[in-house]
């Protein structure tokens, strides 16, 4: 299993989360194929439509199904959809209910991507999500069967012990740090998950505060971003979730000068290097041998106050 050996080889989760500056989640039960959007009981004519509108916008869409067996059972009259940006500074999680997933198609894919929900609550009739911060387990096993045989049962641990925010997701990446997890509203990936250490993460969420054990980083940021901010957090004890910014990202691979700003004011400067895992290990399962990219940080060094830098 890939799990086993990137577990054993002590591979570092920092900086390997899927990057989505929103997520938009489709309820979809049933069996789901290894591009679900199109390989499930998802209308492949909606998937294909759904993918080809998201493309470039920086939403990410997902299936998602309750915990717990998936038998043929047809259509949902209803089903539920979540969109939720991560920005730091404009976080949001945004429920609806729909009975036509093609609804989703009159979505602004462009203002979602950049933070705005006013299409999703016009077109679903939305609303901020008031209930339970959201843990979604990848659990794909046409993906990837380390995301099955141990995303499924963390997934029904989850909702058997009164987890409400408890979903399966078909992909969230790095299959090899399985069981992974997406907590949102505020956008960390965590792997190598157990039922105690997710209801610890929530329960931060609940309270404002992001657990960094076992983070991968925040979905908001590229990688050598989510490193760095990761690394930040580690150098200050910073635990609150939405006052940490990636302002500034110089260089390329595989070296980059990253600026990470605090909402006080504070600014470090990252050093992240792209490395090269090794020995080599399986990706994914029956993969060949590979050396995976893993972003080490060199260097981490407050900043005096000033002016906070433009993105770019």
């Amino acid at each position: 299993m890939c799990t086993t050996a990137s577990r054993h080889l002590d591979e570092p989760l920092a900086g390997t989360a899927a990057t989505a500056r929103t997520w938009l989640l489709i309820e979809q039960p049933g069996p789901w194929g290894a591009q679900a959007l199109t390989s499930s009981h998802l209308d492949p004519t909606v998937g294909r439509a759904l993918e080809a509108a998201a493309q470039g916008t920086g939403v990410r869409i997902a299936l998602i199904r309750r915990p717990g067996r998936h038998a043929d059972c047809g259509a949902p009259a209803e089903r539920h959809v979540y969109a939720a940006h991560t920005t730091p500074g404009n976080v949001w999680l945004h429920s609806a209910m729909t009975r036509d997933p093609e609804q989703a198609l009159d979505l602004d894919f462009t203002a979602l991507g950049t933070g705005d929900p006013r299409s999703f609550d016009e077109v679903l009739q939305g609303r901020p999500h008031m209930d339970d911060p959201l843990a979604l387990v990848c659990t794909n096993g046409k993906r990837d069967r380390c995301c099955a045989l141990l995303g499924r049962p963390l997934a029904a641990e989850l909702a058997a012990s009164g987890v409400r925010g408890a979903w399966e997701v078909t992909h969230l990446g790095g299959h090899r740090f399985s069981p992974t997890v997406l907590v949102l509203p505020y956008g960390y990936a965590y792997g190598r998950a157990e039922a105690h250490a997710v209801k610890e993460i929530l329960q931060g969420v609940r309270e404002g505060l992001v657990v960094t054990e076992g983070c991968r980083g925040n979905s908001a940021w590229e990688r050598p971003g989510q490193a760095a901010e990761l690394a930040v957090r580690t150098a200050s004890g910073e635990h609150a979730a939405d006052v940490l910014t990636v302002v500034r990202t110089d260089g390329t691979a595989p070296r980059w000068e990253v600026t990470v700003a605090h909402a006080d004011g504070r600014l470090w400067r990252v050093i992240v290097a792209r490395g090269a895992s090794l020995p080599p290990r399986p990706e994914s399962c029956g993969s060949a041998l590979g050396s995976p990219a893993r972003m080490d940080v060199v260097a981490v060094r407050q900043l005096e106050k000033t002016a906070v830098p433009v993105a770019c």
